[in-house]
């Protein structure tokens, strides 16, 4: 068995139950965490629509989100759920940009942790947005 997540006619990705309802749970907690809809309908009839505009706000959201902590695990437990919605943004024709905050400024940054020598934001974007091209390879439409 397995799930359909759709842009009108054109499946996007078609996970397995299991991916399907890790993710879906996953989309509840990030919407409630932004404060913004994703855009990913919900399931009826193993059948979800997504709704491009939206999801485009949701992913920006996120890599936003994403870019601005610099907390090493809330990254880690990010980054999967994050490269999975970049991967249905780009299937679903929407651009993301990734956030470019003020040099040297603090400001917007939340969840701060020391960081270590040599860490890069530009490095987070790049490592982010290869693991997602990978992830494309993995997730059947």
């Amino acid at each position: 068995m397995s799930q359909y997540y759709d842009l009108g006619d054109e499946t996007l990705w078609n996970p397995s139950n299991g991916a399907a309802r890790l993710f879906h749970c996953q989309v509840a907690l990030f919407e409630a965490e932004l404060g913004v809809p994703s855009g990913i309908g919900p399931m009826e009839n193993d059948e979800c629509q997504i709704d491009p505009a939206a999801l485009g706000s949701f992913a920006e959201a996120l890599v936003a989100r994403y870019g601005l902590t610099g907390h090493t695990v809330i990254r880690a437990l990010s980054e999967g759920f994050v490269a999975t919605v970049l991967v249905l943004a780009e299937r679903a024709g929407v651009r993301v940009n990734w956030p470019r905050p003020p040099a040297g400024s603090p400001e917007g940054a939340r969840d701060v942790q020391v960081p270590l020598p040599g860490s890069c934001e530009s490095l987070a974007e790049s490592a982010l947005r290869a693991f997602a091209r990978e992830l494309s390879r993995r997730m059947p439409r």
